[in-house]
């Protein structure tokens, strides 16, 4: 067996709980790339995105710092728009997780984990060797994206709609974190599945 990390995708649909599951892994000691976060560290102030966004879209970078509502106005409205960001921010994603994966290979883990949202919309589950999906039932999913500040129930559908369904989610995972009992059963959860495949490396 070679010396690379094995390769979890984590994912899971908005509201589901992921981002706490990914926190799990992550106290576990399994290396955890969180694309969300590394998208808002590349475009947070002095971040090597924001030159390259004002660019495209100007005005949308204010005294040093992107205004992600302006942002979010022109790219919610206009696919075109969307892709232009996505053609800056994708490549930089990759250099990052690619720099994640020496990393961690250097650092001998045995495991690590990515935390993608549109993992399975975007094909990125054919580079994991097992997939992790975070679920919930549909009325809890409901209730806590609509607690959201700024969630609207279009803006809720229209996100629904850009993802994979969850019950497709579940039969295309490997293993499946139910989310709606509390954070310690969800942790058990975690840990048996990190146990199972550090038991498999």
């Amino acid at each position: 067996m070679s010396n690379n990390p094995m390769i979890i995708g984590l994912t899971g649909s908005i509201g589901m709980g992921k981002s706490e599951t990914t926190k799990m892994f992550a106290r576990l000691g399994v290396p955890v790339f969180d694309a969300d976060a590394t998208v808002r560290q590349l475009q947070a102030p002095g971040g090597r995105a924001l030159g390259p966004i004002e660019e495209a879209f100007p005005g949308v970078v204010k005294d040093g710092a992107l205004d992600r509502d302006a942002l979010g106005k022109i790219v919610f409205a206009d696919p075109d728009a969307k892709k232009k960001l996505e053609a800056i921010m994708h490549p930089m994603v990759a250099e990052e997780r690619i720099d994640f994966f020496n990393k961690a290979e250097d650092e001998g883990a045995k495991m690590v984990v990515l935390d993608i949202p549109l993992l399975f919309e975007t094909g990125g589950e054919k580079a994991c060797d097992k997939v992790v999906v975070v679920s919930a039932p549909p009325e809890i999913q409901r209730e806590r994206v609509l607690a959201r500040d700024g969630m609207t129930e279009e803006k809720f559908n229209q996100i629904l709609k850009a993802q994979v369904p969850d019950d497709d989610k579940r039969a295309r995972a490997d293993y499946v974190v139910e989310s709606n009992f509390g954070l310690d059963h969800a942790f058990r959860q975690v840990e048996a599945i990190v146990k199972e495949l550090g038991e498999a490396t």
